[in-house]
């Protein structure tokens, strides 16, 4: 039976101290194995408003992950503050030791500003990896399941998040549904601690099946999580579901 087993970094992230992040990053994956290692929003720097200031100008966050996925023959995915053509962007990039893929985070957080600041991304992204098919997504594009609506198109969602205490039942929630309406693994990744903007951030990563059941346990800050193509459509060929849905199309 196919495998793909999956670590997430609950991380308690030092504001806006890119290097002491990658060292927390890799004294972490010295001591542990996974197919697929998952860090959370903004991983190196916490979920800033600020890109002026703390935005990769050379890539220095891709080239952390490139560097860790070659080094321990994994796979990383995380997210960061680039600017590219005069624009700021919250980029997801899932990254292998032989290939790179990435992600600009469509839906931005207006409640925060974020729309203000950075640019939104144009499209949907699916990766396949190892077998499986990933459909990248950023926190905020959560809260929206028509951007998210699986057309048979993917396997696996990843949600990469700085999600505050205050608004976690949501976090939890819609994770869950989201399993459950696009019959998929779905895996959210969530920092911990307290950010530069006294947002606190508890435990609250999780894996959940495409039955809404929980296949992910934490232990030390560290989500672990199995998952099974095989079992996967078992399910989706026994429970049809996904056939019985409306057609639908995305025009901005």
């Amino acid at each position: 039976m196919q495998q793909l087993k999956v670590k997430g970094l609950e991380l308690n992230t030092e504001w806006y101290n890119k290097n002491a992040n990658f060292t927390s990053v890799e004294n972490i994956l010295q001591n542990e194995s996974a197919d697929l290692f998952l860090l959370p929003e903004m991983f190196a720097t916490g979920f800033s408003m600020e890109p002026e200031v703390v935005a990769d100008r050379s890539e220095e966050t891709f080239a952390f992950l490139k560097k860790m996925a070659t080094k321990y023959g994994t796979a990383l995915s995380g997210t960061a503050p680039v600017h590219e053509e005069g624009k700021f962007f919250n980029r997801m990039y899932f990254v292998t030791p032989t290939d790179t893929y990435f992600y600009d985070k469509r839906h931005l957080f207006s409640y925060s500003g974020e729309d203000k600041v950075y640019s939104k991304g144009s499209s949907r992204k699916v990766i396949e990896y190892k077998g499986l098919r990933f459909l990248l997504q950023v926190c905020y594009d959560l809260r929206f399941p028509v951007f998210s609506r699986n057309t048979d198109s993917y396997d696996v969602v990843l949600y990469l998040a700085n999600w505050p205490v205050q608004r976690i039942d949501a976090w939890n929630t819609l994770l869950k549904a989201r399993a459950i309406e696009n019959q998929a693994y779905v895996i959210g990744i969530n920092r911990t601690g307290k950010d530069g903007n006294g947002l606190v951030y508890e435990s609250s990563s999780h894996c959940f099946f495409a039955d809404g059941t929980e296949v992910g346990s934490i232990n030390g800050g560290l989500l672990s999580c199995t998952l099974e193509k095989e079992k996967l459509q078992e399910f989706r060929e026994r429970f049809r579901f996904l056939g019985d849905q409306d057609t639908f199309h995305i025009t901005n």
